[in-house]
């Protein structure tokens, strides 16, 4: 809900978008929670059906969002759509008897992202009688809090030990993420119970839009620290004939360097900032580059290797576990310090011609689901 009209979803949105695709295919009971300002909203699945398809009614706002969310409209107005089809709502003091109202014994709990992890929420739920799971993508910003905002790391911290406290299941996305997700809950004080259950991956029919005139390459995601512009960035300052290098993202924050740089770049730079694109966009760029470039420092998953590698484009990584475990044998390992071996492969790259490879299949959501649903 909280994403509704603002832009491109995100990776986590994917994710919560295809939990929300999954549920209404069961023939069980499935009903949405939806926390607000004032308290919780319960939705049934016409109304999940709305938000899932897009056809809520956001041109009218209420007094409850006027007051709550003055300096975001938007959100405003979305909340107010589904307290118009809610089925039942509360104040956060009373969800457990709400939920105990509309739920049969033995229900479960999903929660797909780390928005909604809140210590006297989860302990309502509980006391409703329901089971709890919880999807961690990663703890990157207990791992490596310099890359992540100075203001996110306790609040994280603490959305950690509400998973240690309360979740009957923990659902991660590679044995890699597990294993740092797992010693923090570790120093959290308990290790719920947990899944390893690849994210799926699904690739867009590719539409055409403007290509560089050059052969080109591509790194995709949010421009921030932690994504490491600033290594390709360097490598073309120094390239005395550079390809094209497409930057596909929005930018995200402390990255005051990389926009100042991306700003003054000339008219005919070889590379080129793009926010905004579709899906469809996004895979025709991926499959006519000449490679994917993704020199990150720090990596929960990585969907977009992925969906290069599913379109058969070379991919040049660092070198992390998680890549190791996704990609295998498909995509290029080098190490961040070592710019000679990167320059070396892109300049290789470039001068081949489009060097399609075997394409590697992505893991799929429905044998995600079938061990996450299995366990609970």
């Amino acid at each position: 809900m909280s994403r509704l009209s603002k832009g491109p979803m995100t990776g986590v949105d994917r994710v919560e978008f295809a939990y929300l695709e999954q549920f209404l295919r069961l023939d069980t009971l499935c009903l949405g929670l939806v926390r607000t300002a004032p308290g919780f909203l319960l939705l049934d699945r016409p109304a999940m059906i709305a938000l899932r398809d897009g056809t809520l009614d956001l041109t009218r706002n209420d007094l409850i969002g006027r007051i709550a969310w003055r300096r975001d409209p938007a959100r405003g107005r979305a909340e107010a759509a589904l307290r118009r089809l809610a089925i039942a709502r509360c104040t956060k003091r009373r969800l457990a008897r709400l939920l105990k109202r509309h739920l049969p014994p033995g229900s479960s709990y999903f929660n797909t992202g780390h928005a909604n992890l809140d210590d006297r929420s989860l302990a309502q739920i509980h006391a409703a009688g329901l089971k709890i799971a919880v999807l961690v993508h990663d703890t990157i910003p207990l791992d490596h809090p310099e890359f992540a905002r100075p203001d996110t790391v306790e609040p994280f911290r603490r959305k950690m030990q509400v998973v240690a406290s309360h979740a009957d299941l923990v659902i991660h996305t590679t044995q890699a993420t597990r294993a740092e997700t797992e010693a923090q809950l570790a120093r959290l004080g308990r290790v719920p119970e947990g899944i390893t259950a690849n994210l799926g991956v699904h690739v867009a029919h590719p539409i055409a839009t403007d290509t560089p005139t050059q052969p080109y390459f591509v790194t995709l995601g949010t421009i921030e620290p932690r994504k490491n512009h600033v290594l390709l960035l360097n490598l073309w300052a120094q390239m005395p004939n550079p390809p094209g290098l497409l930057i596909l993202g929005g930018r995200g924050w402390s990255n005051h360097e990389v926009f100042a740089r991306l700003n003054t770049l000339p008219d005919d730079s070889p590379i080129q900032e793009r926010a905004g694109l579709t899906d469809g966009q996004i895979a025709f760029l991926l499959q006519g580059a000449q490679g994917l470039l993704f020199p990150s420092f720090a990596e929960g998953f990585g969907i977009p290797a992925l969906e290069a590698a599913s379109l058969g484009t070379p991919v040049v990584v660092s070198d992390l576990a998680v890549f190791q475990e996704l990609l295998g044998e498909f995509a290029v390992y080098l190490e961040l310090a070592d710019s000679y071996s990167w320059m070396e492969t892109i300049s290789r790259l470039a001068t081949v011609g489009i060097t399609k490879r075997a394409t590697k299949t992505p893991p799929n959501w429905a044998e995600h689901f079938k061990l996450v649903l299995s366990r609970m």
